[in-house]
């Protein structure tokens, strides 16, 4: 799996499985610059979870237990790591389970909840609803009113509509959620069920987005959540860092020179594992490893790192066809924003085929009682193609760490699964099943 760009590149248009080196990964000084993204913002987006919490009890009494955290744990998996056939030799795996977070099943509720509610808040300031700073008074008619006046909308290929729908209507906004043709139907009738206009398009994610972004430039009171460009989603993503940097600490797992972090995560149009990796990047600096994951029929991220400087390719324009079973990851253009902050942070970029998703589904099933969807887990084969690939190795070699893989951590970040429907998920199973699984099992 070489990783120069003109081989990659061969392997991207292949689509077969491969590992691209980022070659332009620098350290933590570059974050501390940037421009866009400030670190102070991750802080300011954390504080903000915060504040809401006693809002989020009373909205959703699932996060009573919790006192309104919206967090998932983070999982030793010694059973999935042997099935995996990583070696402790290369050091101990982890996930770090959104397929179960809270309210809204996946990695977007993070980033998706987060904007709705900058928005909510700007509007009740705006109109003078937290004088007494009492955010659980957010949930009374009076507040109701004001958010009934205005919209919400998003374009969504299932997961981040499902997010913004459910917190949007909870609160009492009207809300739009346009949806590509690759969305999955009950992600549909979820969100009817709460009063949610879905809008189905024919079209991909792209189109579904364009859809949204037109709708709402004719309707004055809508805020449009820009999956794209939105730098509220990025921060809602990158608080999760901080979360993950606490859980580390509490497993008494250190992160430093001699203790490499590597961190898998999922990638659809960017966003999500870009927020992430930003915060990562913002608390442990270059000891710190993003590997991002995507399927070999939408690698958007990947197409767009290898493209030249003004270039925005989309998966079409390589002959791709953009055709994936993670609905969630089936982008064909990605995220400007999250391209340029992730260029000189992000390790690597990695591609996968839907039948080993389907593969590595039913060993996270059988190994580890872990019920996830096929986006779920496409970051799997990630610390195989690290520490087995020659680019990965290479890698490893680069940074000085070959000596050190035996007291490194890998975290696999998980996206959906808590809301599938068993009869969807039982198809997952089954399909996983079907196919010849070359995978090591545990001895």
């Amino acid at each position: 799996m070489p990783s120069d760009k003109s081989s990659t590149a061969v392997h991207l248009r292949e689509a077969t499985p491969t590992l691209w080196i980022n070659p332009d990964r620098l350290e933590r000084s570059l974050i501390d610059r940037s421009k866009t993204i400030a670190p102070k913002d991750i802080e300011d987006a954390r504080a903000r979870f915060v504040r809401f919490r006693p809002l989020l009890q009373v909205l959703f009494p699932e996060l009573r237990a919790s006192g309104g955290v919206i967090e998932s744990p983070l999982l030793a998996a010694p059973t999935l790591q042997a099935a995996l056939g990583l070696p402790l030799a290369h050091g101990q795996l982890l996930i770090k389970a959104d397929h179960s977070l809270q309210v809204a099943g996946s990695i977007k509720a993070r980033g998706g909840i987060h904007e709705v509610l900058e928005f909510a808040e700007e509007l009740a300031q705006r109109n003078g609803l937290l004088e007494g700073g009492n955010y659980a008074s957010l949930a009374n008619e009076s507040a109701r009113a004001v958010f009934r006046r205005h919209q919400v909308a998003v374009g969504s290929t299932g997961n981040l509509g499902l997010s913004i729908g459910i917190v949007a209507s909870a609160l009492g906004f009207r809300t739009v959620v346009h949806m590509s043709a690759d969305a999955k139907e009950w992600k549909k009738e979820r969100l009817r069920k709460r009063d949610v206009l879905v809008i189905e398009h024919d079209g991909d994610y792209a189109d579904a987005v364009a859809a949204g972004r037109r709708q709402a430039e004719s309707e004055p009171l809508c805020h449009f959540v820009d999956d794209e460009n939105s730098s509220s989603l990025f921060l809602g993503y990158s608080a999760a860092a901080g979360h993950l940097r606490e859980q580390l600490e509490l497993l008494g797992v250190k992160v430093d020179a001699d203790h490499p972090l590597f961190v898998y995560l999922p990638c659809g149009v960017g966003g999500a594992p870009g927020g992430i990796a930003f915060g990562l990047a913002h608390y442990f600096g270059k000891h710190v490893h993003c590997f991002f994951a995507e399927p070999t029929q939408s690698p958007c991220f990947l197409a767009r790192m290898l493209a030249r400087d003004g270039e925005h390719p989309s998966v079409y324009d390589v002959g791709l066809t953009n055709r994936t079973e993670a609905d969630g990851l089936a982008v064909p253009r990605a995220s400007e924003l999250a391209a340029v902050l992730m260029r000189p942070i992000v390790a690597g970029v990695f591609t996968v085929e839907d039948e080993t998703m389907f593969r590595h589904l039913r060993l996270a099933h059988t190994t580890e009682q872990l019920r996830i969807e096929p986006s779920a887990s496409v970051g799997f084969g990630g610390p195989a193609m690290v520490c087995e690939s020659e680019s990965g190795r290479a890698y490893l070699q680069s940074h000085g760490l070959s000596s050190r893989m035996h007291q490194a951590t890998h975290v696999i970040w998980t996206t959906g699964g808590l809301f599938v429907p068993q009869t969807e998920y039982e198809e997952f199973l089954a399909r996983g099943a079907s196919l010849d699984l070359d995978i090591p099992t545990p001895s």
